[in-house]
């Protein structure tokens, strides 16, 4: 097998696009027939999703305002760099690359293309187990508004988000077919991130002064620096830059910027507005979901962690995608979303990967500490590190030597980076595995 073909997932067809063919891998998913603007919503959606609500606690706290913004700021340019890397990359070769595991093997080889995928996949999955921890969350919240009887465990409700996960990911048979929930998806996040900030700004004016120091001390300090450092780039990225590249329509570079260009500018303003009001308010005492630190009436704050579950269940549709993609294809389930088939096999198979799911969410509801050595040694790598040396492989004979300084540059410190927060989620677990147990009712 030659170095181009050493991501096939399947046969080929060719899609004639202007003077040139671009050869397109079969796929059972749709492709090519999204606008950049619904794209951008899908972008945007996963940036805005109810993990918004920690990132005052989980990105602020540990960094303080100086290095809180700084951080934010040098993340967003850096995660909109990386990402329009690997867009430009999309039709390299005269291939159309859907996948991001495609687009590796195609420049390297069999070995990185199997990598990719593992590194991809462990990923995603720490990312929908993560919202199913977050939406179980989001409704342990509103049953204590209303009764804090301590009747109903993190767990139980954590199964409940399992359900509802499941369900949607049968009603939806891809990514594109996400269409009018996007716009639900939408008003569902203005609606905690208006809720969350009046409710924060509210706070804010009647409170005392606010302590903005960082906590912790010496070497404690400095890991949970790292750590938070690592948590700006899980905040953007999402490591399946082809997958989503893959449903917008011709010019697919073209569009796909477009897309990138509103998520990281009009998209990123509820991020921001949450992310600052929340630390503004409650300083270093700010906790690890806003909602949970807001005073108010019980029916907005209900309303607000209703809408934060709601839309955790859309969501995580979007990163759980690549997977149904690729069971999809190698199954051939294809055609109508209500035939028999292909209804059964949406139930069982996604049903039985949702269960697993769920399961490891309740089994381990402070898995934010491994998503921190999973974020570690996967988004870092796939974010950054390969996107740049890929864009090297790929335009090294039009880069001039400044540029590609540049390019080992970035490769270099990321691979520092990635190896310092994989050092410090490490800690994060030994330490806190003091702490939690099983099934734990955080």
């Amino acid at each position: 097998m030659g170095k181009g073909d050493a991501g096939n997932d399947s046969t080929k067809v060719y899609a004639n696009e202007g003077a040139m063919d671009v050869e397109v891998p079969n796929t059972a998913h749709q492709i090519s027939s999204d606008s950049w603007f619904q794209v951008a919503f899908i972008l945007t959606t996963g940036v805005n999703s109810a993990y918004v609500l920690g990132y005052a606690g989980s990105i602020m706290v540990p960094l303080g305002w100086v290095g809180g913004v700084v951080g934010l700021v040098l993340a967003t340019a850096l995660s909109l760099y990386a990402n329009s890397l690997i867009a430009k990359l999309h039709e390299y070769g005269g291939t159309r690359h859907i996948r991001y595991r495609d687009l590796a093997g195609f420049i390297y080889g069999r070995k990185a293309y199997s990598l990719t995928w593992v590194l991809q996949y462990i990923n995603l999955f720490m990312i929908n187990t993560g919202y199913i921890i977050l939406a179980g969350s989001a409704l342990k919240a509103f049953y204590v508004l209303f009764r804090d009887d301590d009747q109903m465990k993190l767990p139980y409700f954590i199964a409940i988000a399992g359900v509802a996960c499941g369900m949607f990911a049968i009603c939806i048979p891809h990514l594109s077919a996400l269409g009018v929930w996007l716009g639900v998806s939408t008003v569902l996040t203005v609606t905690y991130v208006v809720i969350t900030v009046v409710l924060s700004i509210k706070d804010g004016i009647k409170s005392p002064a606010r302590d903005y120091s960082i906590p912790g001390e010496g070497g404690s300090k400095v890991f949970t620096t790292i750590g938070a450092s690592a948590s700006l780039v899980f905040a953007f990225n999402t490591g399946m830059v082809p997958e989503i590249q893959a449903t917008i329509r011709q010019p697919v570079v073209k569009n796909m910027m477009k897309a990138l260009y509103f998520q990281f500018t009009i998209g990123l303003v509820p991020f921001f507005l949450i992310i600052f009001v929340g630390y503004w308010a409650y300083g270093s005492s700010t906790g690890a979901y806003l909602l949970n630190n807001v005073t108010g009436p019980v029916w907005v704050k209900g309303l607000g962690n209703i809408a934060a579950f709601l839309q955790a269940v859309i969501a995580l549709h979007i990163f759980a995608s690549p997977m149904y993609e690729y069971l999809d294809t190698k199954y051939g389930i294809k055609g109508s979303a209500l035939n028999i088939k292909n209804l059964s096999f949406r139930i069982l198979v996604r049903g039985g990967y949702l269960t697993f799911n769920t399961f490891v969410a309740a089994l381990l509801p402070f898995l934010g500490d491994f998503m921190s050595l999973t974020g570690a040694i996967s988004t870092f790598p796939l974010t950054f590190i390969l996107a740049n040396h890929m864009y090297l492989v790929a335009k090294k004979n039009k880069l001039t030597s400044s540029q590609k300084l540049w390019h080992w540059f970035n490769i270099g410190f990321f691979s520092i980076a990635s190896l310092a927060a994989t050092v410090a989620a490490i800690r994060l677990i030994i330490v806190d595995s003091k702490t939690y147990h099983v099934f734990a009712d955080v």
